[in-house]
C-alpha cells in the first residue's frame, strides 16, 4: 500500500528525531515549526516546508502535532491558520503532546465536524526512546483510526497501546508522569543517602538497578546525575507542564495526590533556581540543596 504524506508540527528535541525515522521509513514529509532553523536539516533530507499549520493540513493525508503546552496546541489546531482552517476530508490529526484530555476530546469533535478523524497520542521514553525509535505510544481515539495509523508509530515507537476513546491516550499519559514523579524523589534521595554514606555511587547501581528497584529511571537518568550531567532529555519545564495538568486532572475528579503535589512544588524551586531548562533528573539538585549537600 502507498504510504501517505505525513505532516509533522514541531520539530524539537521529540519531533526532531522522529521525523527522522518517518524519513528512514520511506515517508514523505511536510514539516512546520516555529523555528525553521530547527528543521533545516530536516528540509535538507527532504522535507518540504510550509508557513501554517493550515497548509500542512491542506497538503497531508495524516497530520501529527509534537509541540509544546495545550495553549500552543489550541492555537494549532483551531488558530485562524490552524490545522483544522486547512485539513481535508479523510485525513487522520494526531496529537502526541502531553496536554489536557478535554482539549484531545474538544479537538477530535471538531475534526469529526470536518470529515477527519482524531486520535491523542503522547509518548513516554524521552529523547533517548525518540532517537532510539523506541518511545511507548499511549493512544485514544477509534481504534479502526489507530490501527490505520500504526505503520506511522511502528517508525519511531516499541509499544503501542490504544487506551480507549479520545482523551484517554491523555490520561494514561498523566499516569505515567504521576508515577516518574514519585520514582524520581526515591532515585534521587537513594543518591544522596548513597552519597552520605561514602558509597561509590556507579558500584551503587550496578547492584540496585538489577534489583526490586530497577526502573527506566535508575538506568538512564541516575548515571546522569552521578556525572552531574542535566541536559534535558525532557525538560523540567516540561515536566512541571504535565505535573500541573495531572493536579487540574485530579481535581476535577475530585482526588488528592499528595505525593505529586510535593514533587511539584520540589519542581518549582528547581526552576527557581534556574533550572528550568535541564532534564528532570534535576530534581536531585533541589533535594541534595535541602540535605545541605550541595
Amino acid at each position: 500500500m502507498e504510504k501517505k504524506v505525513i505532516g509533522w508540527i514541531g520539530t524539537g528535541l521529540m519531533g526532531h528525531p522522529m521525523v527522522g525515522h518517518l524519513l528512514k521509513a520511506g515517508y514523505t514529509v511536510n514539516i512546520y515549526t516555529r523555528s525553521r532553523s530547527k528543521a533545516e536539516d530536516l528540509l535538507a533530507q527532504g522535507c518540504a516546508w510550509y508557513d501554517t499549520p493550515a497548509a500542512v493540513a491542506a497538503n497531508s493525508d495524516w497530520v501529527v502535532t509534537m509541540i509544546g503546552s495545550p495553549k500552543d496546541v489550541e492555537e494549532c489546531y483551531f488558530g485562524d491558520a490552524g490545522i483544522l482552517a486547512g485539513v481535508k476530508s479523510g485525513a487522520i490529526l494526531v496529537d502526541m503532546t502531553t496536554t489536557k484530555p478535554s482539549l484531545a476530546v474538544k479537538i477530535a469533535a471538531q475534526a469529526e465536524a470536518r470529515g477527519a478523524d482524531f486520535i491523542d497520542a503522547p509518548v513516554s521514553g524521552g529523547q533517548v526512546g525518540a532517537i532510539n525509535g523506541s518511545l511507548s505510544i499511549m493512544i485514544g481515539g477509534k481504534k479502526e483510526v489507530v490501527d490505520t495509523v500504526l505503520p506511522m508509530f511502528q517508525a519511531f515507537g516499541k509499544n503501542m497501546v490504544h487506551q480507549g476513546a479520545a482523551g484517554a491516550g491523555q490520561h494514561a499519559k498523566m499516569c505515567n508522569q504521576i508515577v516518574i514523579a514519585g520514582t524520581l524523589i526515591g532515585v534521587c534521595e537513594g543518591l544522596i543517602y548513597g552519597t552520605k554514606a561514602g558509597l561509590d555511587l556507579n558500584t551503587l547501581l550496578e547492584s540496585i538497578s538489577k534489583g526490586a528497584a530497577g526502573c527506566w529511571s535508575l538506568d538512564v537518568l541516575a548515571p546522569k546525575i552521578v556525572r552531574k550531567d542535566w541536559s534535558p532529555g525532557f525538560s523540567i519545564d516540561n515536566f512541571v507542564k504535565d505535573l500541573r495538568i495531572a493536579l487540574e486532572e485530579a481535581d476535577a475528579m475530585g482526588l488528592s495526590l499528595p505525593g505529586l503535589a510535593l514533587v511539584k512544588q520540589l519542581y518549582t524551586a528547581v526552576q527557581s533556581m534556574g533550572g528550568g531548562g535541564n532534564g528532570n533528573q534535576g530534581l536531585y539538585r533541589a533535594l541534595a540543596k535541602l540535605s545541605s549537600m550541595d
